[in-house]
């Protein structure tokens, strides 16, 4: 796994909670987050599902949100943190002070945490409402945008696009869908 926080321990952690931002080397995600759990830091990494075209075909992949960019929580107070930078498969921690470690905001972290399943892949909004504008991310339609029509709950999203300058009437499955 990429993570050691999961959704479910989302609410054991609170709003003081101080995530940063680490800086990976390329190709090194796996590596850097396994030595940085080894050292008792908690990692966690969100994912996105990316399709794209690949001659007659289309091929899914499941990709970081953040390519190149781990989210590691601990207080700069009490955590030897200077070692983050040692670590293998990390180029930095970053930093926009000198010698402090920049915080991201842990709102941002806890949402895209409840966002996620259990594998770290982001779960498409369950807000989704006629209306909504939104990016297909699967299928022959990817990277389309089209507008919600209908909304039959855990079957299909009917969705509006431009196909050849006329409105066309799609079915797609929630999970393809993401808010524009």
């Amino acid at each position: 796994s990429l993570r050691s926080i999961t959704p479910q321990t989302v609410s054991k952690h609170s709003t003081t909670d101080k995530w940063h931002l680490v800086q990976l080397k390329p190709n090194c995600q796996r590596m850097a987050m396994h030595n940085l759990q080894r050292q008792g830091f908690q990692t966690f990494c969100p994912l996105d599902e990316h399709t794209r075209r690949k001659g007659d075909r289309f091929e899914t992949k499941v990709r970081p949100l953040f390519p190149g960019y781990v989210f590691v929580r601990f207080d700069p107070e009490t955590t030897p943190w200077r070692s983050i930078n040692y670590t293998y498969g990390v180029s930095r921690l970053v930093c926009f002070q000198p010698y402090r470690p920049a915080r991201v905001p842990c709102e941002l972290v806890s949402g895209l945490l409840r966002r996620c399943d259990e594998t770290g892949r982001l779960l498409p909004p369950a807000t989704l409402k006629p209306g909504d504008q939104v990016k297909v991310t699967a299928g022959p339609f990817a990277d389309f945008i089209a507008t919600v029509e209908t909304l039959l709950p855990e079957r299909c999203v009917w969705v509006l696009m431009d196909i050849l300058n006329r409105p066309t009437r799609v079915a797609l499955d929630p999970s393809d869908v993401r808010v524009a």
